[in-house]
């Protein structure tokens, strides 16, 4: 009886002993867990055990109810009366015929020559031209009425028919005339003078005391005609007649 009652006791204590060394373990891995800090793989391992929020189903969900408006009565179209427009109105948005432009005319005095006691008399005659800003443009037309000679019978040109008017400039020291090679073709003295005369007048019709310098294919006239009639440059109406009297 004593053996066995001593071996119960062995045991026991045997137990109690094995017990509490593993409640001191138990309790000296739970203090270790709890202070060692969580490593990057117990993080992900942590994040991947949670579990998402499960979004409700379209079932599930509670039904939303839209109020619908009720629907507008259609309106039938109404018929437009026609307003009725004043005679003002209308003739304010219809076109108005613009006024035709009248194109203002001078004259200018172009100069012929007519055969009175033997000798060549300068004549005045009004051309009419149109109205130009610049005297040189008023200017070519009367020279263009000249070399075109005259429509009246009673008067004559010595300009060689053919001349043409290469070109006319107005500037501040006179008028420059340059003429074609035409001009200086046949005739004798008289025919000569007459034709410069011409030239010289028609070219000082706007202003009578402007120098004129005479060129023919755009070379300055310095003799004109077989005898060599001088040509002054530039030449005037005072010069002329001092020189050439017609």
């Amino acid at each position: 009886m004593k053996d066995g009652q001593e071996v119960r006791r062995v045991s026991t204590a045997v137990i109690a002993g094995v017990c509490g060394l593993a409640l001191v373990a138990g309790g000296g891995i739970a203090w270790w867990t709890a202070n060692r800090s969580p490593t990057p793989a117990d993080t992900q391992s942590s994040a991947q055990t949670t579990a998402p929020a499960l979004s409700p189903t379209p079932a599930e969900s509670p039904a939303v109810i839209i109020p619908v408006p009720p629907p507008n009565p259609v309106q039938p179209p109404t018929a437009q009366t026609p307003t009725a427009q004043t005679p003002n109105a209308l003739a304010s948005k219809s076109p108005q015929p613009k006024p035709l432009q009248q194109t203002a005319a001078q004259t200018v005095q172009v100069y012929w020559v007519k055969e009175a006691s033997g000798k060549f008399e300068g004549l005045p005659t009004k051309v009419a031209v149109k109205q130009a800003d610049k005297p040189d443009a008023t200017l070519q037309a009367a020279f263009n009425s000249l070399l075109a000679g005259p429509k009246d019978a009673s008067v004559s040109s010595e300009i060689p028919k053919g001349t043409k008017l290469r070109s006319l400039n107005v500037k501040n020291d006179g008028v420059y005339v340059d003429l074609s090679a035409e001009f200086t073709s046949g005739g004798g003295s008289n025919s000569m003078t007459g034709r410069l005369g011409q030239v010289i007048y028609t070219a000082t019709s706007l202003k009578p005391n402007t120098k004129v310098w005479i060129s023919v294919e755009g070379k300055p006239l310095e003799l004109l005609g077989g005898e060599g009639l001088e040509v002054a440059q530039p030449s005037t109406r005072q010069s002329f007649d001092k020189n050439f009297p017609l």
